[in-house]
């Protein structure tokens, strides 16, 4: 496997949340560089080390709410 890639979302309780796409992989933290590193953690934990993706893409979603003003 090449790459693996995390779902990253701010979670409800703060911090931020990532799950693999196609693995069972979650891990959350309170800030991106930690998560970064709690991400490598879990993948050292979750595939042998031959068997590792070599490359990480990271999917970081922002949901951003906008009011819309009606026309005058």
């Amino acid at each position: 496997m090449s790459e693996i890639i995390f779902l990253v979302s701010p979670s409800a309780e703060g911090g931020y949340e990532a799950r693999a796409l196609g693995h069972s992989i979650f891990t959350e933290a309170d800030d991106l560089d930690t998560l970064r590193r709690q991400i490598q953690d879990a993948i050292a934990c979750h595939f042998e080390p031959s068997e590792r993706p070599r490359l990480v893409r990271l999917h970081i979603v922002h949901e951003e709410v906008l009011p819309v003003e009606a026309p005058a």
